[in-house]
This record gives C-alpha cells, sequence and structure tokens, in this order.
C-alpha cells in the first residue's frame, strides 16, 4: 500500500460564524454601493437640477409658501389636534364607562373613524354634509377641515387614551377611592394625568400623521389664501412647468416632521428610562 493511500486528507476549513456574517456584510455594502454609483453615472443631472432644484423656480415661492403654505397648514393641524384630542378624550371615557350604550357608541365611533380613508370623511364633511342637511358647517373651508381631520385624529387619540388609562395600576383608584374621593375627581387628578405621561410619545407622534394628512384639504374648495402646502406646491408646479415647488414644499414638511419625530424618539427614551 502506497504511502499515499495511507496519508488522511486534511480536515475541511469551514467559517465562523462572524466570518459569514462578515462576508454576507460585506456583499451587502458592495451591491448598495454599485446601485449608487450606477444611479450616479447614469442620471442626467442637469435635467435633474432643473426639474428638481431650479433655484430661479425655488426663489419665485419666498415667502409665501412660508406665511401661506405652511402657515396654514401649521393651523390646520393644531386646530384639528385640539378638536381630536377633546373629542377622544371623551370617547375614551365612554369606551371606559359601565354603561353597554356608551360603550357601544364608543366603539362604533372608533371602529368607523379608524376604518375609513381620512380623504373619505374629508369629502364627507366637506361635500356630503352640506348637500344632505343644507346646513353650512360655522367656519367655512377652516371649520370643514378641523372637523374632517379632528374626528379622524379623534378615533386613533381614544384608543390611546384609553389604552394609557388602563395602563396605570388599579391601586391608584382604589388609594384615591379609600381617601374618600368620587370617582371623576380620581380620575381627573391621578388618573388621567399619570395616563398622560404615558401616552405622550403616541400622541406626538399622532400630530405628525395629523400633520401629514392636512395635504388631503386640497380636494376642498380653500382660497388661495387658505392653501397649505401641497396645494400651494402643486399649483405653482402647474403654472411655472416645473416639479421645484413640489419639492420645496416637501422641504417645508420636513421641517416640522424631523423635529417632531425626534422628539418623539427622546420622550419615548426618557419614558423607557423611567421605567427600569
Amino acid at each position: 500500500m502506497s504511502v499515499s493511500e495511507t496519508t488522511e486528507a486534511p480536515p475541511r476549513r469551514t467559517l465562523t460564524r462572524r466570518q459569514r456574517h462578515r462576508l454576507v456584510l460585506g456583499g451587502e455594502y458592495a451591491v448598495f454601493l454599485a446601485v449608487v454609483l450606477a444611479v450616479v453615472l447614469l442620471a442626467d443631472w442637469d435635467t435633474v437640477r432643473q426639474n428638481l432644484a431650479n433655484w430661479d423656480v425655488a426663489r419665485q415661492l419666498f415667502p409665501d409658501i412660508i406665511t401661506v403654505g405652511l402657515r396654514n397648514t401649521v393651523l390646520y393641524t393644531l386646530l384639528a389636534y385640539a378638536f381630536g384630542l377633546a373629542v377622544g378624550m371623551v370617547i375614551a371615557m365612554l369606551r371606559l364607562s359601565s354603561v353597554p350604550p356608551y360603550r357601544w357608541f364608543a366603539m362604533a365611533f372608533v371602529e368607523v373613524f379608524r376604518g375609513l380613508p381620512a380623504l373619505l370623511i374629508i369629502i364627507f364633511v366637506g361635500f356630503g354634509i352640506p348637500f344632505a342637511f343644507a346646513i353650512e358647517i360655522p367656519g367655512g373651508v377652516v371649520g370643514q377641515i378641523t372637523l374632517a381631520l379632528g374626528m379622524v385624529a379623534a378615533g386613533y387619540m381614544a384608543e390611546t387614551i384609553r389604552a394609557g388609562i388602563e395602563a396605570v395600576p388599579r391601586g391608584q383608584m382604589e388609594a384615591a377611592r379609600s381617601l374618600g374621593m368620587s370617582y371623576g375627581r380620581a380620575m381627573r387628578s391621578i388618573i388621567i394625568p399619570q395616563a398622560f405621561r404615558i401616552i405622550i410619545p403616541p400622541l406626538t407622534n399622532e400630530m405628525i400623521l395629523l400633520f401629514k394628512d392636512s395635504s388631503l384639504v386640497l380636494f376642498l374648495a380653500v382660497t388661495l389664501e387658505q392653501r397649505e402646502l401641497t396645494k400651494f406646491g402643486r399649483d405653482l408646479t402647474g403654472q411655472v412647468g416645473n416639479t421645484t415647488p413640489i419639492v420645496v414644499a416637501g422641504l417645508c414638511y420636513l421641517l416640522i416632521t424631523i423635529p417632531l419625530g425626534y422628539l418623539v424618539r427622546r420622550l419615548d427614551a426618557r419614558q423607557r428610562r423611567g421605567q427600569r
């Protein structure tokens, strides 16, 4: 028997888990870099600049896009948020009521306004209610926007508030009642303040969503001075034949949503630290 036949084959080398992870990660970076290079090399940057980042067109938008578009967007958001928070609080209390019809009504409200598209509700409030009942909603278009967006927000905030109230330990209510407080006073003084400390992050996140949903009011008959950012950008795009106004309007949205998103993350992190 030859020496080569008696010699055992060397053991096959296998990659460790860390090496396989690094290999996969390197492949992902390579794919990402290849996509970026392809976009950089193949894009017609002169056309992109002319149609998406035309400084001459962008300069014509100021200061109206701030004093009209952004101002109205913030105004509609704040009005709808305040209205939605007030209605949402009432609905949340009805959801927790011991009276079955109250709970049924609150549950139906939440399911309807969370289940229907916000655009459909805006159209219904802006056109359906005036036609069906021959009435004008107080405040004109601003009142319609406040009512429509506020009801949508109320459907979501009601569940958030209810979850926050139920997250407060039951012992808090029992201790308050043992001290002679009524149920209503205990809720106002002890339970609801603690619940709001818990739900501040999701309520702030709801403001971000409402700020973006305000773009749907472009389907209502707003005047030039009542335009929000999306309608302002769309109108100017049609006038100048360039999409730069849409890009500038998007940057104005980010001017508000990015700080609010950062605030939500900070509040959420602080709340998690407080629970440790």
